[in-house]
């Protein structure tokens, strides 16, 4: 898909990669989530992985038609979250106990996506794809509501 990011400015690109980096740290942590998850969670860390993932995709497109290079790599989170689920797997299970921490790391990401929101044009195209994401975001923790 393409963007038009004529009516972006920088500060406006600057909240969009701030949701990217907050994807891709939260996507990090989901990679060695499903890795060691038990076989019960393995499919709620799938969905978190990979609804990350698609949004790091979107995002990326984005950054790059407004002319920047995306970052691919996430922040030092990526590692920290990494570290977190493998020390936790390490001493206990990876199962829906882990859902109150889940929430918490998705309200970082929730966060940047309303401090983008409010710095895009509410007709734009990149306006109704942040929309979107954090509109799937919202969808996935409510299915997931129940677990803890």
């Amino acid at each position: 898909m393409t963007y038009s990011t004529d009516a972006l400015h920088d500060n406006t690109l600057d909240a969009i990669e701030t949701v990217l980096v907050r994807s891709l740290d939260a996507k990090a942590g989901f990679e060695k989530m499903a890795e060691k998850a038990e076989l019960e969670f393995k499919p709620v860390a799938a969905k978190f992985l990979a609804m990350h993932a698609s949004h790091a995709t979107g995002l990326s497109a984005i950054v790059s038609s407004a002319g920047r290079t995306p970052d691919t790599d996430g922040s030092f989170m990526s590692r920290i979250n990494e570290g977190v689920v493998a020390l936790r797997a390490f001493f206990d299970e990876i199962d829906d106990d882990v859902m109150d921490n889940v929430r918490s790391g998705e309200e970082f990401v929730s966060t940047a996506f309303d401090d983008a929101l409010s710095e895009v044009p509410n007709t734009s195209e990149t306006h109704a794809s942040l929309t979107r994401m954090k509109g799937e975001l919202d969808a996935l923790l409510a299915e997931t509501r129940h677990l803890d």
